[in-house]
């Protein structure tokens, strides 16, 4: 008996952390539906930005950069990337960058124009069970423009939502770190 505890216990982390690390969807249909909306153009290249080793040491980095661009005159930057939530019996928010069991998580694409100005942020994927109101496109309009030069401060200048407060915390920080390496680091 302690046996097959023991097994169903190990199977059931297994497919816990499985779960929860699947992949990124570095190629959502949303993202290519954007491409077409906003940049007006569908015929473009988009080619993965190499990250050196020393930037992804001092920053906690869930995704990938792109730059677009056609006949080699670049069109646009994109952020494809993951953000750590927590479960609906909570963690603390010093344990949302760290996975584990408590974590869950939403995905989402900032795409910026060639001066690395925020054009345009959404949320494509969302497997948490609070915060669900971080991808009304309404509340993710406040971040179109932003260029890193101020800090951004929820209840401030970025609206709260009440019942978000993990999820707004996580993106508002995403944002700002992923603006911050784009314009500085790459």
């Amino acid at each position: 008996m302690k046996i097959l505890s023991f097994i169903v216990l190990l199977l059931f982390n297994f497919f816990a952390v499985n779960n929860f690390e699947k992949d990124v969807d570095y190629n959502p249909k949303s993202l290519k539906n954007e491409i077409s909306r906003i940049l007006e153009n569908t015929d473009c290249k988009k080619e993965e930005i190499i990250i050196d080793k020393n930037i992804l040491n001092k920053h906690f980095i869930k995704g990938k950069f792109f730059k677009l661009s056609k006949f080699d005159n670049l069109i646009a930057y994109i952020y494809v990337g993951r953000v750590n939530s927590c479960r609906a019996s909570g963690c603390s928010v010093n344990r949302v960058q760290t996975i584990s069991e408590d974590n869950e998580f939403f995905d989402y694409y900032i795409i910026f124009d060639s001066s690395k100005k925020v054009k345009n942020v959404s949320v494509f994927n969302y497997e948490a069970t609070h915060g669900q109101e971080i991808t009304v496109k309404g509340w993710l309009k406040q971040f179109i423009g932003y260029e890193g030069n101020n800090e951004l401060v929820v209840g401030k200048n970025i609206d709260a939502i009440s019942g978000a407060t993990i999820s707004v915390h996580g993106i508002v920080n995403d944002i700002q770190e992923k603006t911050f390496i784009l314009r500085n680091l790459l």
